[in-house]
């Protein structure tokens, strides 16, 4: 345990406060760098061989540490790894009964000599397949029982006492965050991958699929190359869309016409705009996108090119349908 410091509730300001936590997070990262890189990289195997056996990562820890334990769990779970937090309380009353063998456990504990997690080291020592421990002392109990152990000391807390858990849960939660980020990007965790387990909220609206929000089907305004230019101008104005794409008889996409390229036409030709067929004043290099791309990279796109529709086709190059900056406005992207 670090000296207590003589930094007086007076003295102290909230800014100091904050440095005293980013320093022990630079010492963490120089760590990192250096002599606990080796024992970091085995952790990371140990999670990744757990996930190979499609076993979980079970995290424990109490008090202040549970709160990071349960963070831990949480991001794990979002970055696509199957993780529980076990509260060792409820552990000796059944909720031991979430643990399975070939478990990967990680506790957390600053001093190692937690008594609620010394209880269960000889249940977790039978039943986990590996025992990965966070802590301030390599010499503990808890850090002796372990296969590998990552070193969460700090030199001091950010306490004008040192002794509310303040720089040690920092540095706890940001050493979780790389260890779970470092799992998933070994795992070749995809933006996609990532979405299909946010569906919710502002982040599941950002990661909505183009696909998911397009005009299909009968919505999905449609033309003919020979289709002459009253219909083309009906069927724009049925669909409410400012636009209709043009299609063969198979459904590929031959082109698009804007209400642009009609204000153009009429410009151009005047009483004669009339007179021709879709094929003949249709743009046959329309921008086009995937169903499966994200919305945000569609307003992207919008952007760039200046436009407020985009085709959205298949494979095949056939039409599946349109999507408008409209539907964007929802999604709170704008």
């Amino acid at each position: 345990m670090p000296e207590t410091t003589n930094m007086s509730t007076e003295a102290a300001s909230p800014s100091e406060f904050v440095r005293i936590e980013a320093a022990a997070l630079g010492e963490l990262a120089a760590r990192l760098d250096g002599p606990m890189l080796p024992a970091f990289n085995r952790a990371v195997e140990l999670l990744l061989e757990s996930i190979a056996r499609q076993n979980r990562v079970i995290v424990t820890g109490i008090g202040k540490s549970g709160i990071i334990a349960r963070k831990l769990a949480a991001t794990l779970r979002s970055t696509g790894t199957p993780s529980h937090y076990l509260h060792p309380a409820d552990a000796v009353h059944g909720d031991l009964g979430m643990l399975s063998r070939g478990d990967t456990v990680i506790a957390l504990s600053a001093s190692g000599e937690t008594e609620e997690l010394l209880r269960l080291l000889p249940l977790l020592k039978r039943l986990a397949d590996r025992l990965v421990t966070f802590s301030g002392c390599a010499t503990s109990t808890l850090a002796l029982a372990s296969d590998v152990v990552l070193d969460t000391s700090v030199s001091t807390e950010a306490c004008p006492h040192n002794l509310a858990p303040t720089a040690s849960t920092t540095v706890m939660l940001a050493l979780g965050d790389a260890l779970a980020l470092e799992v998933s990007r070994r795992r070749g965790w995809k933006p996609e991958d990532f979405a299909n387990l946010h569906p919710g909220g502002r982040l599941g609206k950002r990661l909505a699929r183009a696909g998911e929000l397009m005009h299909s089907g009968d919505a999905l305004p449609r033309v003919l190359p020979s289709t002459p230019m009253p219909q083309v101008i009906y069927e724009m104005s049925r669909r409410k869309l400012g636009m209709t794409t043009v299609l063969d008889t198979e459904g590929h996409l031959l082109g698009m016409i804007s209400d642009g390229d009609l204000r153009r036409l009429l410009e151009r030709d005047g009483g004669s705009a009339l007179e021709h067929t879709a094929g003949e004043i249709m743009n046959p290099h329309p921008v086009t996108i995937a169903a499966t791309a994200f919305a945000s990279s569609a307003l992207a796109l919008m952007e760039e090119k200046k436009i407020t529709s985009l085709i959205v086709t298949s494979g095949d190059g056939r039409a599946e349908g349109v999507l408008h900056l409209h539907d964007l406005w929802t999604l709170e992207l704008i």
